[in-house]
């Protein structure tokens, strides 16, 4: 029996947000809206949209001794996350500086802050964590020496998901644990090399299972997700039509439906299904956390 349905190990930021009718070209200045500031960071995202949905979930970060560090706390606790695995200073909490069109679509920059001091000595001492978890999610927002060691504290049975973002090259160590690796289409191509991938998603799909993972997920957007195994013929999931205001978030809320839906038993294509309403949900409002549906309001979409 498992304490935990979803272990997230990454990421906790303040997000700070303008709108923009334009993002600014080299040299320029454009005037924005108000400044929002509210809690995100794609573990500490993910943690609080598994929760929503109903979820049993830990969060393994790290946050600074500051004002937006307890403000990162405060979401959590809120949300219901077990926060007993978030260390507290070593630097400054991570910031993210995120700018949103009137289409919705951002454009993010980060400052790590006390997410560059989780240490693998920090996710080595968290064995009981892991060993209590039935799927572990992470992201690459922390250093990778400390998502290296999470796969190898991996316990027989316990599933690993990965989202690799920001994007960078990863070790065979931790492709080979992937289950699923989740990609776009910018993600995918880092992952595989850097060079022209083609417009074909199944393809991507097809390079990135030879380079390790069990199975892959390819996100893409507005054209919805294609799921791909080992030895199994490619699926596209259809895209959920909504109108959407605000795309922070998105991704993570998409990830962690999926993860938690997996660790619930769904098959891969169905939890990936149910993760495409989720974040469908959560484009058509504003904010990262804020944003996130419950269970209840997925299923009336």
């Amino acid at each position: 029996m498992y304490d935990y349905d979803l272990l997230v190990v990454g990421s906790a930021n303040v997000d700070l947000v303008i709108g923009v009718e334009r993002r600014p070209g080299p040299g320029e200045t454009v005037l924005g809206s108000d400044l929002a500031v509210h809690p995100g960071g794609k573990g500490a995202n993910q943690a609080v949209a598994a929760a929503r949905l109903g979820a049993r979930t830990a969060l393994l970060a790290r946050v600074g001794d500051d004002a937006n560090g307890r403000l990162l706390l405060e979401s959590q606790r809120n949300a219901g996350v077990d926060t007993g695995g978030v260390l507290v200073g070593g630097a400054p909490t991570g910031v993210a500086l995120i700018t949103v069109d009137p289409s919705g679509d951002n454009s993010i920059v980060v400052s790590p802050g006390a997410n560059g001091r989780l240490t693998p000595e920090d996710v080595r001492a968290a064995g009981p964590l892991f060993q209590a978890s039935r799927v572990v999610s992470a992201q690459l927002e922390i250093p990778l020496e400390s998502v290296v060691e999470v796969v190898r504290r991996l316990p027989s049975g316990t599933r690993f998901v990965l989202n690799p973002s920001p994007p960078r090259p990863l070790p065979a160590e931790v492709l080979a644990a992937c289950d699923p690796l989740i990609v776009n289409e910018h993600e995918a191509r880092v992952i595989l090399g850097g060079g022209t991938i083609g417009d074909d998603p199944a393809a991507w799909a097809g390079e990135l299972l030879a380079s390790g993972p069990a199975s892959v997920v390819v996100t893409l957007g507005s054209e919805g997700a294609l799921v791909a195994s080992a030895g199994e013929e490619a699926v596209r999931v259809a895209p959920v039509k909504v109108d959407a205001v605000d795309t922070t978030g998105a991704g993570d809320s998409f990830t962690a439906a999926l993860a938690w839906k997996l660790g619930a038993g769904a098959p891969l294509v169905e939890a990936a299904g149910y993760a495409a309403r989720v974040g469908a949900v959560a484009v058509t409002r504003r904010g990262a956390q804020e944003s996130f549906p419950t269970a209840e309001e997925v299923g009336a979409l």
